[in-house]
């Protein structure tokens, strides 16, 4: 390049000729100019450049992002529906967020539960206490989802003007098969009367995936007073608010009067304590 004019040279590469051209810059108005493709720029120039319907588009970037965001919800959309079809049973049964619904004309309440791994031992599987706090809150879920919490912990609004609530006499729980790490369970409950002054609340806990009875429970519930401590009647307020939701079924679990023989801790042949 010569600044007196345009000056070319050709370079050979391996074979092929090749022309560099390029040309001085040019005094323009005493200012130095530049021509590029046909398209003459000032060094010095200070003013903006002009607004044209390209530079007034939004990001590229950010317009692209949204293009995809809209099409994997579609396809994923799309995918929901497809497997809907496929598979209905599957979609009537799903709780995905966990807080379970009424089912079968409003009688029993379901509810769903993953096995997290701080709820299982050693050998990965889950604990009697995991399984028994599920019971309690179906249990509980169950009162909440029918309208019939009150103020107090599952009483009802009229136990709660009565001072009353639940106690649990006697609870037998059967293990089949405890769940692992990972499983998903299904726990079905239901309550039904039970003597002339008592209610029965019984669970079945299946294997999501497969329905597998892995747990069956039984459990009777009284009434008692707060301030007296003395076990009460239930009263017809309580009665009517209750007594729609009783199932006419047989306990899941066959009742067994056996007693368990007190613990001789002189002659037993381990004692320990301070177990939940």
């Amino acid at each position: 390049v010569d600044v007196r004019g345009i000056k070319t040279k050709s370079v050979n590469s391996g074979g092929m000729q090749v022309k560099a051209n390029a040309q001085a810059p040019t005094e323009v108005n005493g200012s130095r100019s530049r021509t590029m493709n046909g398209f003459k720029t000032d060094d010095y120039s200070t003013s903006p450049a002009p607004r044209t319907f390209i530079n007034q588009l939004p990001d590229w970037s950010m317009l692209l992002a949204a293009i995809t965001t809209i099409f994997l919800a579609a396809e994923k959309q799309w995918m929901m529906l497809e497997w809907k079809t496929k598979r209905p049973d599957m979609i009537a049964d799903m709780d995905p967020f966990g807080l379970g619904r009424i089912v079968q004309d409003g009688l029993v309440f379901r509810q769903n539960f993953s096995i997290r791994s701080y709820e299982i031992g050693a050998d990965r599987t889950a604990s009697i206490e995991t399984l028994m706090n599920h019971l309690q809150e179906t249990a509980l879920n169950h009162v909440k989802s029918a309208g019939l919490l009150g103020d107090g912990f599952g009483s009802t609004p009229e136990m709660c003007k009565k001072n009353l609530f639940w106690v649990v006499t006697k609870m037998q729980v059967i293990v089949d098969r405890y769940p692992t790490w990972g499983d998903v369970v299904q726990v079905d409950t239901w309550v039904a009367p039970n003597g002339k002054n008592g209610m029965r609340r019984d669970w079945l806990l299946r294997d999501y995936k497969t329905g597998e009875i892995l747990t069956r429970a039984s459990s009777n519930w009284v009434m008692m007073n707060k301030e007296t401590r003395r076990l009460s009647k239930i009263p017809d307020e309580v009665r009517g608010e209750i007594e729609h939701y009783f199932v006419d079924a047989p306990p899941v679990v066959e009742d067994d009067s056996r007693k368990l023989s007190k613990l001789d801790e002189s002659t037993a042949d381990y004692v320990r304590d301070g177990l939940i």
